[in-house]
């Protein structure tokens, strides 16, 4: 989808999006100690909100202006600060450091994807975390809902592979996340995967983010 299609999606009227924070990085970052967080393709800011709501000094970017414009009504809805940069991720290089990367649903083809982990990896400061979320290649067979198609799905073996060519890999674990539709609860898979950037002088991880 080009940005365009992307403008359109997030302006929708019938575009149906969870107001609440994606379940699996609440659980993982819930007890945090706050800091600098940058979430990457930041869409209509469901989780920026909420970090910016826990006390992170939260980065958006995106390259929709629709989902930014969005974001930032919701942030003011919140009553919450948030930064956002619109920006094509591909051309986008990180200037900063952060605390916490976040990088949830990314759902590109193989090399763009790699591409933006590792830009997203460099953007972690020493101590900080990346935290990449996604639809697992498993959830096209076996889960529901999702991309349809193969080439934008990945597993956390994949995504661990290529941030922890610079970070430590924490975890690395495939999930299933109930989604309640009219006839019941159908079970999606998902991929998650934390890095930790290590310290000059320590040996193992750090910092202010506790998985």
């Amino acid at each position: 989808m080009d940005r365009h299609a992307w403008d359109e999606r997030h302006g929708s009227r019938h575009r149906t999006e969870p107001e609440e924070p994606n379940r699996f990085l609440v659980a993982t970052l819930r007890r945090a100690t706050p800091g600098t967080a940058l979430d990457v393709a930041c869409g209509r800011g469901r989780n920026a909100v909420w970090l910016a709501e826990q006390g992170w000094v939260v980065t958006g970017i995106d390259w929709s202006p629709v989902a930014l414009r969005l974001a930032a009504q919701r942030a003011a809805e919140h009553g919450v600060a948030l930064r956002l940069v619109e920006a094509d991720l591909l051309e986008w290089e990180p200037e900063d450091r952060y605390d916490l990367v976040c990088l949830l649903y990314l759902q590109v083809p193989a090399p763009e994807r790699h591409a933006i982990w590792r830009k997203a990896a460099s953007a972690v400061a020493p101590g900080g975390r990346v935290l990449i979320i996604g639809h697992d290649a498993r959830n096209l067979e076996e889960g529901y809902g999702g991309p349809s198609s193969a080439t934008v799905l990945y597993t956390a073996a994949e995504a661990a592979g290529v941030v922890g060519e610079h970070l430590v890999v924490e975890r690395a674990e495939t999930l299933v996340r109930p989604v309640e539709v009219e006839d019941g609860v159908r079970h999606a898979i998902d991929n998650l995967v934390l890095a930790v950037r290590a310290e000059p002088g320590r040996r193992g991880p750090g910092g202010a983010v506790a998985g």
